[in-house]
């Protein structure tokens, strides 16, 4: 099954706030991403049965194997990215912002381009 950006936007998410959190709730996403609760609700519900996100019975999400590999593919990607363009004068914030647009699209030769380019500096 192939997931949508969006999909990859709350696995990122997740991801993230996992590591500031110690239990991650649609709540959580919601006021992380400033999307409505119904919002989350549907975009959760579509990733656990995608087999993605895994609910337990207090409401806390964490990712399954298959959704780790994909949000941490992501935060990488983003903070490569980030990194990438504030190395070429843009300002954090605006790299942040733009890393966040290419992420979902660049290839893997063009992201493994960059990624040798910044290893080797």
């Amino acid at each position: 099954m192939q997931i949508q950006e969006s999909g990859e936007m709350y696995l990122e998410t997740i991801l993230i706030l996992s590591k500031k959190l110690p239990a991650v709730r649609s709540i959580d996403i919601s006021e992380y991403m400033n999307f409505s609760k119904p919002s989350v609700s549907r975009a959760i519900g579509i990733l656990k049965k995608a087999e993605y996100v895994k609910v337990d019975q207090n409401g806390h999400l964490t990712l399954t194997e298959t959704g780790y590999s994909i949000a941490e593919k992501i935060y990488l990607r983003h903070n490569l990215l980030t990194s990438f363009l504030v190395q070429l004068g843009v300002d954090e914030q605006t790299a942040s912002d733009d890393a966040c647009k290419i992420e979902h699209h660049i290839s893997d030769q063009t992201y493994d381009a960059i990624l040798r380019h910044m290893e080797q500096k």
